[in-house]
């Protein structure tokens, strides 16, 4: 397939919602790579004459919060689509029923770009919908909904970026970003506080989070003045006493054991973060269809 190029407005937008052009581009051609294999969309081609044209409508087909339209346009332009409305902006909570997208142009374009548009769209608005529902648990309480690395590889920062769409906030995208020890650390080097030290030795202006299953464990790290303590699978009384231990020494994340049947107990512990990784690992897509219209 020979690709077209995305236009300097879907490169701008991107830009402005902390997207890398290029590696969106990337992401988008590889999905049209992996529908086509070197070859052709065999039963458009058969069907529909070269020189069809139609419009194409995005249409949500239940409530959600949307994230991915600039990912959708990218799709649609490197097919050759160049007439393209949004309807909605990222971010917006939506009704079914919604046009969030209207394309026209070349009718064979527009049926290869639906599918990788509508599986970048669905996925990220599924990411966007569900975080919302995390934040809106908790919003009285101040606490942050925060994602982690579980996210699927090559996806990172996709995922992270609708889960900001949701109103969520990102914890590091990369392990270089800032230090983390986790339980496995531990073991290895043979304590929390040694582990702590060797990090700080070799990485002094890099912020560590230290992830604690204990109050024990947590009274001991906090002689080390860590930015952040993770508190591992601890129950919400048990949260609600780390609060108060650290006393605002530093900041607390609660993560492990969490849903949003319980989010809103563990927000009024005062901890200042819940991690959920189900935000990215588990979302259920938003569901979006394609609905096309041939132009007489």
């Amino acid at each position: 397939m020979k690709f077209a190029e995305i236009s300097k407005r879907t490169s701008e937008a991107l830009l402005n919602a902390h997207l890398d052009p290029e590696h969106t581009v990337d992401l988008v051609k590889r999905a049209y790579e992996e529908d086509l294999q070197s070859g052709d969309d065999v039963t458009t081609v058969a069907t529909i004459p070269a020189d069809h044209t139609s419009i194409a409508e995005f249409r949500t087909r239940e409530n959600g919060v949307i994230a991915g339209i600039e990912v959708a346009r990218v799709a649609l332009e490197l097919s050759g689509i160049t007439d393209i409305e949004s309807g909605v902006l990222c971010a917006h909570n939506v009704e079914s029923g919604t046009v969030i997208l209207r394309a026209r142009g070349n009718t064979r374009a527009l049926l290869l770009a639906e599918r990788t548009s509508l599986n970048f769209l669905c996925h990220l608005s599924g990411i966007a919908t569900l975080t919302r529902k995390w934040v809106d648990e908790v919003s009285e309480y101040g606490t942050e909904i925060r994602d982690t690395r579980k996210t699927t590889p090559g996806m990172r920062v996709l995922e992270k970026y609708a889960v900001r769409m949701g109103g969520g906030t990102n914890h590091r995208m990369s392990l270089s970003e800032s230090a983390l020890i986790k339980d496995n650390h531990v073991e290895a080097v043979g304590g929390v506080g040694k582990a702590f030290e060797r990090v700080r030795k070799l990485y002094p202006d890099l912020a560590i989070e230290v992830e604690v299953d204990s109050l024990d464990q947590l009274n001991e790290i906090l002689e080390h003045k860590p930015d952040l303590v993770l508190l591992d699978n601890m129950s919400v009384e048990e949260c609600k006493k780390a609060v108060e231990l650290t006393a605002g020494r530093c900041k607390l994340e609660a993560s492990g054991g969490l849903s949003l049947k319980n989010a809103k107990a563990y927000a009024q512990t005062g901890v200042d973060y819940l991690a959920v990784g189900a935000l990215t690992h588990s979302a259920p897509v938003l569901d979006i269809g394609l609905d096309l219209k041939a132009e007489i």
